[in-house]
């Protein structure tokens, strides 16, 4: 399980020093994609094929929007020595990643995000919205 919230840098080439405890879960290759709310989504390579085996098995006209979205902008990423990632640029521009960067453990997956962007979207969430989606999962 993915878990934790660090901070970082991007450099000026497009890279942000990965966190060890997520690279060791991650593993040695992993995809970075598009995600929800204008963040990165990144999957180790075994879970990726699951979230693919997912959307495969939909009907094309419900997978066809999803494979564009997940899969047309992925790219492989493997840590260099020092522990960094390059995010390509289409990735850095949709996630409008500048400076810095908060990459968070989130389960089965990791997410980066710009670290402003990420901030507010934390000050959305209230304790009255969290129960509730607690409540529904009977919690």
């Amino acid at each position: 399980m993915l878990i934790g919230e660090y901070q970082h840098t991007l450099d000026p080439k497009g890279r942000v020093n990965f966190p060890a405890r997520l690279r060791e879960s991650l593993g040695s290759t992993f995809i970075i994609t598009k995600g929800l709310d204008n963040c990165l989504y990144v999957y180790s390579m075994e879970e990726w094929k699951v979230l693919e085996d997912k959307i495969r098995a939909l009907p094309m006209s419900k997978s066809r929007n999803l494979q564009r979205f997940f899969f047309a902008g992925a790219a492989e990423a493997e840590p260099d020595k020092q522990g960094r990632v390059l995010i390509p640029a289409h990735l850095r521009e949709y996630a409008g990643l500048t400076k810095d960067v908060t990459v968070i453990g989130a389960s089965v997956r990791a997410e980066i995000w710009d670290s402003e962007r990420y901030q507010s979207s934390c000050e959305e969430l209230t304790s009255d919205s969290i129960a509730e989606s607690m409540d529904e999962l009977g919690f």
